[in-house]
């Protein structure tokens, strides 16, 4: 062991494939947090509901916050083929398992967002004659939406750091890939390095972006993208007030 030598620049040799690896992982991470958004907040609401729809959704989130992911892929692939005859492809089974999962951790993300909008709110809305599904589309959710955000992005990093069990089922994403070099060139800690580098950065990039996103739906709106919106709509407002032939000088940021 002692004598081993490391060739560190097999990473570089072999970045491309690492590369393939991550965006495969990221490609099915975003399509499983998407369907997990919509469906953890369908479970937010039958969670808030009354019995026994409240007793179902507690269920379905008590079960699947337990059930591990690499348990849950060899359920949706290879279990489903043999009860129901259905087969999946490895990339809907990775899609499909993380969904399931963060689904539910996203329902009670939603169910404490939602909670944590004030009820005046919701009392303003009905004054002004709204109904009840306006109120909660353009009234509730934006604001639940902005305290969750946070904690999504987390659930994101956390879908893309487990489709590394996905292995399993011969999903190419990074440990895959990584596992291949490996029985190529022997080098088994200069690569998995590499893999756990990939992830990290991916994290910080992850966490970058959810907070600018964050910043632009503050209030006020801070940061790059709010500045670029007001931007935007301010050349907007200019070019509607140069059509009708009226000074710009008074139009304010």
């Amino acid at each position: 062991m002692g004598d081993q030598t490391y060739d560190w620049g097999l990473i570089w040799d072999n970045k491309d494939a690492l590369l393939d690896g991550l965006f495969t992982a990221l490609k099915v991470s975003l399509t499983a947090l998407l369907i997990s958004v919509v469906l953890g907040l369908a479970l937010a609401m039958l969670r808030t509901a009354r019995a026994p729809w409240s007793w179902l959704g507690a269920l379905y989130i008590n079960v699947f916050r337990g059930v591990p992911a690499l348990v849950s892929v060899i359920w949706v692939y290879f279990g489903v083929s043999l009860v129901f005859g259905i087969s999946f492809s490895v990339y809907q089974a990775g899609v499909i398992a993380l969904s399931l999962l963060y689904s539910a951790f996203l329902a009670e993300i939603f169910r404490s967002a939602l909670e944590a909008v004030p009820m005046g709110h919701r009392e303003a809305g009905q004054a002004l004659g709204m109904r009840p599904t306006r109120i909660f589309f353009s009234v509730i959710l934006p604001q639940a939406g902005k305290i969750a955000l946070p904690n999504i992005g987390s659930m994101f990093i956390g879908m893309v750091k487990d489709t590394s069990t996905f292995t399993v089922i011969g999903l190419l994403e990074v440990v895959r890939v990584t596992q291949n070099l490996v029985s190529s060139t022997f080098q088994p800690f200069v690569l998995y390095t590499a893999a756990a580098g990939i992830y990290v950065v991916a994290a910080f990039v992850i966490d970058f972006v959810f907070r600018l996103i964050e910043k632009a739906l503050s209030s006020p709106p801070k940061g790059r993208i709010a500045t670029a919106i007001r931007g935007r709509q301010r050349r907007r407002i200019e070019q509607l007030i140069a059509a009708t032939g009226r000074p710009t000088t008074a139009v304010s940021s």
